[in-house]
């Protein structure tokens, strides 16, 4: 059984019917690809934060596996600031044709955490405590990269607080974030 005839007759997708014919399938697929992330992990305990992630926005460290699948990539990162660009493509979209907003979370969640990690001595690593998406504006099929930065307001040795915004290709904010870090030591 082909891919194709395996969406068309799986009756958890369909309902029990086979209701995707072939004249309206147009499947596609694309393939994920992303280095040991052992490579990186390897580099924490003697780099501070900062330098790692400098190191990674130079392609001299590996980007995260989770950058693969959301199509972003760490261009910039300084004290207590990072940028991400994100190339979302139909495979990001929602329902209705749009960026889903879970990807758009995910690029605040991860400028969020990267600034926060700016501040941090080597050795040390940070988890998301909570933080907040206020959508400002769909992001439509085809709007371009989007960047994505995330600023530390608060830097902290057990919490840091950070901010965020999404701008798509035309400059215009789509979405912003507020949260805070929780900072603790990694086990090596």
């Amino acid at each position: 059984m082909t891919g194709d005839e395996k969406l068309r007759h799986d009756p958890l997708r369909t309902g029990g019917e086979a209701k995707i014919t072939a004249t309206r399938m147009n499947a596609r697929e694309a393939t994920v690809r992303w280095v040991d992330p052992a490579v990186g992990l390897a580099e924490l305990p003697r780099l501070d934060g900062l330098d790692f992630l400098r190191r990674m926005a130079a392609g001299e460290v590996p980007q995260a596996p989770i950058a693969s699948h959301v199509a972003m990539e760490l261009i910039a990162a300084d004290p207590g600031t990072v940028t991400f660009r994100c190339h979302p493509d139909e495979s990001h979209y929602n329902p209705i044709g749009m960026v889903h907003g879970g990807l758009v979370s995910t690029l605040l969640d991860s400028a969020l955490g990267c600034a926060a990690h700016t501040t941090l001595p080597a050795g040390t690593g940070y988890t998301s405590i909570e933080y907040k998406v206020n959508y400002l504006r769909p992001v439509p099929a085809g709007s371009g990269p989007m960047l994505c930065t995330g600023t530390v307001v608060k830097p902290g040795r057990r919490v840091v607080f950070a901010e965020g915004e999404v701008m798509d290709a035309a400059g215009k904010v789509v979405a912003t974030a507020s949260g805070s870090l929780l900072v603790f030591p990694l086990e090596t």
